[in-house]
This record gives C-alpha cells, sequence and structure tokens, in this order.
C-alpha cells in the first residue's frame, strides 16, 4: 500500500537496513539496488551516508555491505528493554560474582536471539559474550527457553520467524515437545554450540502476563576443583530469574525455583 504521505530517500535507507538483517552473508553496492529493485546511482548517497553514519560498513576483505550494532545499541535504549536491564542487573551482577561464572541476559526479537547485558563472573578464567552476539533463536538454548514460556499463538509465530532463517529446518513436532518439556522443568542445561568444555545453563525471566520476556543464560566453564557444580547453578540461577520475575510483576504461581538435584534426577 502506498503511503498519502511518501518519503522516497526515507524509504530507499530503510529499504538497505532491512535487505542487510535479512541477508546472511554481505552484499555489495550492485547486490543492493537489484534487490532493492533500484540503480545503483539511485541507491549512491543513501548506501554512502548509512556507511558514514555508522548503520553499515564494509566486510574486512571485501566490498560487501553488513549491517553493524549501531541499530541494536539504539535499541537498547527502548523503555522495556531499559526497564528489564535495570531491574536484572543488580541481580545479575551479584548472581555471577557469587558463583564465578559469567551471566547473559538475552532476548528474542525477529527469529533471533540477543545478548542485552553480559556480567562477567570475577574469576580468573570465563566465557563472556560481547553485546548483540546473536544466533537463531530455534537453534540456541535461550531462544528455546523463551519460546518455552510463551502463549500457544505466540510461540508459533516466534517458532515460523525463526525455523525460516535456517538452512535447515528442524522436525517441528519433536521441537513442539521439546519447548514442553522445558517448561515443564523450568530450564535448559546443553553443551555449548560454540565452546568446548562450556555448558550454557538457561532459566527464563517472566513479566507480568507469566510470560517468558528475556532469559539470562550462564555460560558454565567446567574446571577442576570448582566449588560451585552445574546443579547449584541451576538452582542459583532459576532463584535470581525468579526474583527478577517477581519484580517485573510476574505472578506469584508462575515463578519457579529448580531444587538442586535436578540434573540428577
Amino acid at each position: 500500500m502506498t503511503s498519502k504521505y511518501a518519503t522516497p530517500a526515507l524509504e530507499k535507507g530503510l529499504d538497505i537496513l532491512e535487505l542487510l538483517a535479512q541477508s546472511r552473508r554481505p552484499m555489495n553496492h550492485s547486490e543492493i539496488a537489484e534487490a532493492c529493485g533500484r540503480s545503483k546511482n539511485e541507491l549512491f548517497r543513501m548506501v554512502v551516508t548509512l556507511q558514514e553514519r555508522g548503520y553499515i560498513e564494509k566486510e574486512s576483505g571485501s566490498d560487501g555491505f553488513v549491517l553493524t550494532d549501531r541499530l541494536f545499541r539504539l535499541g537498547l535504549g527502548v523503555r522495556h528493554v531499559r526497564s528489564l536491564t535495570d531491574c536484572a542487573t543488580p541481580r545479575l551482577v551479584d548472581l555471577a560474582q557469587r558463583t564465578s561464572q559469567s551471566a547473559h541476559l538475552v532476548v528474542v526479537r525477529g527469529g533471533r536471539t540477543a545478548i542485552v547485558a553480559s556480567f562477567s563472573g570475577g574469576s580468573d578464567m570465563y566465557v563472556t559474550l560481547k553485546l548483540g552476539f546473536w544466533r537463531i533463536a530455534a537453534d540456541s538454548t535461550s531462544g528455546q527457553i523463551i519460546m518455552a514460556f510463551q502463549s500457544e499463538d505466540l510461540r508459533d509465530r516466534m517458532l515460523d520467524e525463526s525455523v525460516a532463517l535456517l538452512d535447515t529446518p528442524p522436525d517441528r513436532d519433536a521441537l513442539l515437545a521439546k519447548l514442553e518439556r522445558l517448561h515443564q522443568v523450568g530450564f535448559e542445561r546443553h553443551d555449548s554450540r560454540d565452546f568446548v568444555g562450556v555448558s550454557d545453563i538457561c532459566c527464563p525471566i517472566l513479566d507480568h502476563t507469566g510470560s517468558a520476556i528475556a532469559a539470562v543464560i550462564v555460560s558454565f566453564v567446567n574446571r577442576h576443583g570448582a566449588r560451585t557444580g552445574q546443579d547449584d547453578i541451576v538452582y542459583e540461577l532459576s532463584a535470581c530469574c525468579a526474583e527478577i520475575s517477581r519484580d517485573l510483576g510476574a505472578p506469584k504461581e508462575v515463578l519457579r525455583i529448580v531444587p538442586r538435584g535436578s540434573l540428577g534426577a
């Protein structure tokens, strides 16, 4: 539908940003123009302006453009994200310090997870992922936890968005069964998909509706002689997430602290 308040220059800029956000690879000037249905000359100034303002950049060693994290950092200023991080930060700082493990606050947007806050564990060795690090939600521990704590309609929409980004879609029935299991047990523990010797332990943060607004994932470094084991982390993390959820107005009946011993049950 054509708006009666057309702004061609703005539309061109948004077309480029949305295209690069959906692309799985860098795109050069010619490819951007072709995908947008416009000429290279028509988009030249817009591409240069977006690059100068820091929204896009050329990938090293390539003539292809990719998005920077500027849009992501602007998004951190959105009121509900700011309220979430303001509420969660002191409790996650305390959790990371007490357990000597790093913790990451994660949300899902557009079928992808994104880290919006990171807290180091205060130990001599820990795994910390930078802000904006993302994975496809359907293929990530935190994404699956967040989708497991949604209404059926919203869960299905989030799942559709995420699965569309995968080259090889998973078995949907098997994935739905897993999400139901995660909702029942209240946490997930999975060997890291990126690091050997690291385990991802994850619990949801619930809002006033009882749905997951975010998740916290602890990147547990398996160390000889550590005082705090994975079973302890599950308990501590679930208690921390329950406290944050309570502060965000989650109903008391949906708050859950996973008891110690659950990993061995």
